[in-house]
């Protein structure tokens, strides 16, 4: 019985040797976490826009109605949301084409990603907001 068992180890552990010879370039990770950084950076900018200025806000809640039921119902909040995720789908697309095949520093791009959250997160904290909302 072990040393069927002991032959069935092996089978797995051949199973998981990687291959050598295939490469995986990084470069589609990248391209995910700097969109979802740029999604949320809008999500931020925008925010702060609607609060900012009466104008801005109508729009932006035009956007959401011009496609989610009940937007009425939870007034700009739903164009805020459909611009952060156009950006996010887009650029997600862009720079996943412009970089699939390449192999970034991913170090460096975390770096980028982490900072870019620092600001979104700066930007909605109440403090900052409400200074730069003029509230």
């Amino acid at each position: 019985m072990s040393g069927k068992l002991l032959e069935r180890e092996r089978e797995v552990e051949v199973a998981w040797t990687p291959s050598a010879s295939r490469f995986i370039p990084n470069g589609a990770a990248v391209a995910a976490i700097i969109s979802a950084m740029l999604g949320l950076i809008t999500l931020a900018v925008v925010n702060l826009g609607t609060a900012a200025s009466k104008a801005f806000n109508e729009w932006v809640h035009g956007i959401g109605k011009l496609w989610m039921p009940g937007a009425e119902g939870i007034g700009p909040y739903s164009g805020k949301e459909t611009l952060s995720a156009l950006v996010w789908i887009g650029s997600w697309i862009v720079l996943h084409v412009a970089l699939r095949s390449r192999d970034l520093n991913l170090g460096r791009w975390l770096i980028v990603f982490l900072v870019g959250i620092g600001i979104a997160t700066t930007l909605l904290w109440p403090p900052v907001f409400e200074y730069l909302a003029g509230h």
